[in-house]
Formats: C-alpha cells, sequence, structure tokens
C-alpha cells in the first residue's frame, strides 16, 4: 500500500473524532476548522471533505449549528459539539489509547 492510501485509510476512520475534539473546546466556524485540521496536510488535505463530515454529524445530532452574521460577507454557520459528540469523542480517545498502545507495541516488537 501506498504511503497516500495508508494515509487515506487513517484518516477516513478517525477525521470524524479530530472534528468532534476540535469542538470540544467551543463553536467554531468550519473553514477555522479546516485550517486548524490541515495545518501540515496530514489530518485533512481539502476543505470539501469537512462540509459533508459536519453535514453527517449534524444529522447525527453529534453536534449543533447558529448562524452568525459576518462582518466580511454572507452570515457564517458554526459547530458546536453536542453531550452526545462529546461522548462519541471521549469513547473514541479512550479505545484510541488502548489502538495506538498496542500498534507501538506490535511495532517494536513486543506483544500485545
Amino acid at each position: 500500500m501506498e504511503a497516500d492510501q495508508l494515509l487515506a485509510s487513517l484518516r477516513r476512520g478517525t477525521l470524524e473524532f479530530c472534528v468532534l475534539a476540535a469542538l470540544r473546546h467551543g463553536e467554531r466556524y468550519a473553514l477555522d476548522l479546516v485550517a486548524d485540521l490541515g495545518a501540515g496536510g496530514t489530518l485533512l488535505t481539502s476543505e470539501g471533505t469537512v462540509y459533508p463530515l459536519l453535514a453527517r454529524l449534524r444529522r447525527d445530532g453529534l453536534v449543533t449549528t447558529t448562524w452568525r452574521e459576518s462582518p466580511s460577507g454572507p452570515p457564517r454557520r458554526y459547530y458546536r459539539a453536542t453531550p452526545a459528540g462529546e461522548a462519541a469523542v471521549a469513547a473514541f480517545e479512550a479505545q484510541w489509547r488502548r489502538y495506538v498502545s498496542a500498534v507501538d507495541a506490535v511495532l517494536q516488537g513486543a506483544s500485545t
């Protein structure tokens, strides 16, 4: 598997939880999320990925939205994690730490 394919597979399984984790600290505008998650090019490569993901998280009740006037254009939609979204990212975080620890142990030659 090529490096780009491997990274894309890792993103598919984790991006929604990275978005929810970024929203744990308060309401965010989608382009701010894109800028933060896209820094370094590892977690996110295009903003086109975030909007459908945010729409799905909203449909699933994991985020809520509010519209706010923008000083430089049309109103902006801001996203905030719901209690269910916060619970989902907390559960992911616990499992992620276990998973990373197990993978690290295998990569370092130890048994799990």
